[in-house]
């Protein structure tokens, strides 16, 4: 089920929304089905997620790597910033994030 937005997740939103991000056209809370992500661009095949502090415990990190892998298999990449990156250190985050989306503009058909 989709979820209330976090602090992180309306802060990357904005940053992201309306193609303000590279000229990407992201999606928020985007069904690739079984699965509902946080961000996805079809136009480079990426899913962003972001993870809070209950993604550290064990459970959670099997279900991440299970979810991860299934993404992958549909020849997506999948990158995972923690929820407190985001908001202590964004532009981090944004470097980190150009950096990814850049290879990715390269490599798409």
């Amino acid at each position: 089920m989709r979820h209330t937005a976090t602090d992180a997740e309306n802060l990357l939103w904005q940053i992201l929304r309306a193609k303000r991000f590279m000229n990407l056209k992201f999606r928020r809370q985007h069904v690739i089905k079984p699965y509902i992500v946080d961000f996805y661009c079809h136009e480079i095949g990426l899913v962003i997620e972001l993870d809070g502090s209950q993604h550290g415990m064990d459970d959670a990190i099997e279900y991440d790597a299970e979810r991860t892998k299934f993404l992958e298999a549909l020849g997506l990449k999948v990158i995972r910033y923690w929820n407190h990156d985001v908001l202590g250190g964004t532009d981090m985050v944004l470097d980190d994030l150009w950096r990814r989306c850049s290879e990715l503009k390269q490599t798409s058909p």
